[in-house]
């Protein structure tokens, strides 16, 4: 069975960092595109950033470009979130999400876990 657990989100002030965890079972991420989103309290979901199957293909949203590092160690089945330079904007619930292909391109998104609580204070 299909099953992400997000880990690592917590209180920050802003200007600091924090590093995101999400251990994935039931399937092996090599084969897959894997993402984080993040939903902020009365907005929609949005796609933070994606690693596919191929080590050098990425994506990343522009409001975090330069900023979130996303890395995956398929031994381990884990991917995560490098969050550095953190502002209140990014207070939000992030989830960690798997796609159907191995493309980032392809937004295939059809599992998330149950997210974890990022809160960046002013």
């Amino acid at each position: 069975q299909v099953q992400l657990v997000e880990s690592g989100g917590g209180l920050v002030q802003a200007g600091g960092s924090l590093r995101l965890s999400c251990a994935a079972s039931g399937f092996s991420i090599d084969y897959y595109a894997m993402g984080w989103f993040r939903q902020a309290p009365g907005k929609e979901r949005e796609e933070v950033s994606c690693t596919s199957a191929s080590v050098r293909s990425t994506y990343y949203e522009d409001s975090v470009k330069g900023r979130f590092t996303i890395s995956r160690d398929n031994e381990k089945n884990a991917v995560y979130l490098r969050m550095n330079v953190l502002t209140p904007e990014d207070t939000a619930v992030y989830y960690c999400a798997t796609q159907r292909s191995s493309r980032c391109e392809d937004k295939s998104y059809d599992y998330w876990g149950r997210g974890t609580q990022v809160t960046v204070s002013s």
